[in-house]
């Protein structure tokens, strides 16, 4: 008797624990979290097309993808999983040619200012 209500009681704890992550209890500490490369719209605005790689590199940062298949490929990702509220995911891909970008596709595009050449 005495050893199934320990079983039915570390079996109750064990699914109280377990559920302790769908109630949002008053004062638990959540952290948001942060992945990939951080991607700004001035540094797409940065982005011409001929510059060479070492110049995205220097605008960009260190690409969080180089295919070994397609090395004229760079992809930059960031997501963020903030403690309340919702995921965001945001992607850009750059193409070279001949070590010189081409275009660049993903989430961002260029500004206004930034096409015009105004700044």
């Amino acid at each position: 008797m005495q050893k199934s209500l320990f079983r039915l009681l570390a079996l109750a704890g064990l699914l109280t624990l377990g559920g302790c992550q769908y109630f949002q209890f008053p004062g638990v500490h959540k952290i948001n979290i942060q992945q990939g490369n951080i991607v700004t719209q001035d540094m797409v605005d940065q982005l011409k097309p001929g510059m060479t790689r070492r110049q995205v590199r220097f605008v960009m940062g260190t690409p969080l993808v180089q295919d070994t298949f397609s090395p004229d490929r760079w992809d930059y990702f960031y997501s963020m999983v903030p403690a309340r509220g919702e995921p965001t995911k945001e992607r850009i891909s750059i193409y070279f040619k001949d070590d010189k970008l081409t275009h660049f596709t993903g989430d961002f595009a260029p500004s206004a200012s930034a096409t015009t050449g105004a700044q």
